[in-house]
Formats: structure tokens, C-alpha cells, sequence
């Protein structure tokens, strides 16, 4: 791709999420959130499966938002289109190593829509991306907790 092609196209950062349902328990709380997300033009997903991993032997299955509307869960019919090939078999492979037996594990490939044009005019302006990270909620709400804890002293 050419660097002019690539100013032109308005892309923000994209990110994984992997979050494990202990049990394979899943309650579909969290899926009009993500809805929202989408529909807003927050986020745009690129990428999504669900590995549901054996209670034993470590042996998983992967499933798409294809086969949840075949299964028939219509809602994710918002999602079929998102298995653009980033996710391959060695990721979704990973996922699964790291979930625990009886678990599934929902993989997210996402694009931060909302920073797209700020990202495409810091990339037209000359910038360079140089570092990045993210800092779990679960780190933020225990320094929140310790710092309440020392106010009281």
C-alpha cells in the first residue's frame, strides 16, 4: 500500500480483547453494550470468535457469529461480517491456551472508530505511533482502593 493510500485512509488504533467465561457460563449481559458500541461508530469489529474449551485434554471448538445466527441466535447477524482473516488458527489456538478447561473464551478484534481522524491527521501530520499499552481496570480499581485506604492516615 502507498503512503498516500495509506493518509487517506481513516483508521483508528486497533486492539484484542480476550475475556474467559469460567463454566462457559455466558449471560449475554455485556452483548447490547458491545451493540452500542457499534451502532454509535465507537468501535468497529474486525474480528470475533468464541473458543469453547473441553472440561479435559485441552481440545476447543471455535465458533463464529455465523454459527450463532444458524443456531438460531439472530442478534448476532450484526457480526457476521467480522472474520476478516486477522484471527488465524495459531491465535485462536492461543486463546485457548490460556483459558482454563470447561471455559470459553471470546476473542474481540476491534478498530477504536473514534480516533480515526485524529489518528489519520497525527499520521498525516508526520507522527509515529512509538508506544502504547493499556492499563487493566482491575490495576486502576485496586490503586483506587489503596489510595482510599491511605487518605484515612
Amino acid at each position: 500500500m502507498s503512503e498516500a493510500v495509506a493518509d487517506e485512509l481513516e483508521l483508528g488504533p486497533i486492539d484484542f480483547t480476550v475475556v474467559e467465561y469460567p463454566g462457559a457460563q455466558m449471560t449475554g449481559e455485556a452483548l447490547p453494550h458491545l451493540i452500542d458500541l457499534v451502532e454509535s461508530g465507537t468501535i468497529n469489529i474486525l474480528d470475533v470468535a468464541l473458543i469453547r474449551k473441553a472440561d479435559k485434554g485441552g481440545n476447543f471448538q471455535t465458533l463464529r457469529p455465523a454459527d450463532f445466527v444458524a443456531a438460531g441466535a439472530p442478534i448476532f447477524a450484526l457480526f457476521e461480517g467480522a472474520v476478516t482473516g486477522l484471527l488465524d488458527d495459531e491465535d485462536l489456538r492461543q486463546v485457548a491456551e490460556v483459558i482454563d478447561d470447561g471455559s470459553a473464551g471470546l476473542i474481540l478484534v476491534y478498530e477504536n472508530s473514534w480516533a480515526g481522524p485524529f489518528a489519520t491527521a497525527l499520521r498525516r501530520a508526520g507522527g509515529q505511533l512509538v508506544a502504547g499499552g493499556r492499563i487493566p481496570t482491575q490495576v486502576l480499581l485496586e490503586a483506587l482502593e489503596a489510595d482510599s485506604d491511605n487518605a484515612d492516615l
